[in-house]
């Protein structure tokens, strides 16, 4: 996707009321990859007594970013609509650290989208969560 798509996407997440509130950002959108981020923010923290982000806002972030991918894709027509998506948290996000996501469509049919996708903090090496989904495809 070329800037102006990205900026088209990023108005599309500030439409979506939780993707607002959450301050879900893309950082980058192409053919079939959407790369985002979401600030750290006190008020999404699952675990008062260690600051940890809730796990269900991390899925969150994950679930729109697969859906970016999908949308970016080249052979995307209409709007993708998740089937199933299996997250596997692998640890705890870093408290005070904002959330990455990066997702790829890695291969589409005529009805499915297959994405591939991992949740980091400022540790690269260690993924806070990885996902695999599925997503609608075609005229919906």
């Amino acid at each position: 996707m070329a800037a102006d798509q990205t900026q088209i996407a990023q108005q599309f997440i500030e439409a979506i009321p939780h993707a607002k509130e959450l301050g879900m950002q893309y950082t980058e959108v192409k053919d079939g990859f959407a790369a985002m981020t979401m600030p750290y923010d006190e008020r999404f923290v699952g675990d008062p007594q260690t600051g940890v982000i809730h796990g269900g806002a991390v899925f969150s972030l994950l679930d729109t970013t697969c859906g970016a991918a999908v949308m970016s894709h080249p052979k995307m027509k209409g709007h993708p609509a998740t089937i199933d998506l299996r997250i596997d948290y692998m640890r705890p996000a870093t408290p005070g650290q904002a959330i990455r996501t990066r997702a790829t469509c890695y291969r589409m049919t005529r009805s499915v989208a297959f994405v591939r996708a991992e949740a980091l903090d400022d540790n690269d090496e260690h993924p806070v969560a990885s996902a695999a989904g599925t997503f609608t495809v075609g005229g919906n």
